[in-house]
Order: C-alpha cells, then structure tokens, then sequence
C-alpha cells in the first residue's frame, strides 16, 4: 500500500493519538498544516479506500488498520530501492557520513548495529 504524504500526515494523528473521531483529525490538521475540514475527510477517504483507516459510527470514528511500523518499513524499502540502487549498506553509508549527526546519534546508530549483529548470530 502506498500511502502519500498528505495521507501520512492524516495517520499520523491516529498513529500518535489512537482512535479518534474523522472532525477530531480535522481539528488537528487545521492546526499542523492549515488544511480545511473537506480536505482532510477527503484524505480520510482515500486512506479508508486503500484500506488504512477503518471508518465507524457514530461520530465517523477511525481507527487506524497499518501499523506505523510497516508503512515505516515500506517507506525505507522504496527509498533504499529508488534512492541507493538496493543498497542498504549505501543508505547506511549516508546517514553515518552526514555532518549534522551529533556523537550522541552516531553511537546510537553504532549500538543499534551491534544489536543487530547479536540478534543475528
């Protein structure tokens, strides 16, 4: 499922909130982007349409159906795949060799790399 960037900022909300009413999102959405009340429902459709809102009643609840982990996973699929060629090593490369990383970021990466290797032998 490909979930745009107007949609994920519509999960988003759910994905930080939990279930909430479609004019609750909308209230947040006017608040974070600007977006008026029909742009956002419109959004809420598409994401019920492609399966990653499950609408309710009353009150046209919604319940988010993607975890955020998944999109995440997808997301980071399609970049390493479209941006480094299939290469996560390439993508891993990139993020380490970025000067706006600080220390703190960089041990963490280090630390999330030596789980990794653990989890694997």
């Amino acid at each position: 499922m490909k979930l745009f960037d107007s949609e994920l900022k519509v999960m988003g909300v759910l994905w930080r909130e939990g279930d909430c009413t479609a004019k609750h999102i909308s209230d947040v959405m006017k608040t974070e982007t600007g977006w008026n009340m029909n742009t956002t429902y419109t959004l809420i459709k598409r994401c019920i349409n492609k399966g990653a809102i499950e609408r309710s009643e009353p009150h046209f609840m919604c319940h988010a159906l993607v975890p955020k982990e998944a999109v995440q996973e997808a997301e980071t699929n399609e970049l390493i795949d479209k941006i480094y060629d299939g290469s996560a090593d390439r993508l891993f490369a990139a993020l380490i060799g970025r000067k706006k990383l600080s220390a703190e970021q960089i041990e963490k990466l280090k630390q999330i790399v030596g789980d990794w290797n653990e989890v694997r032998e």
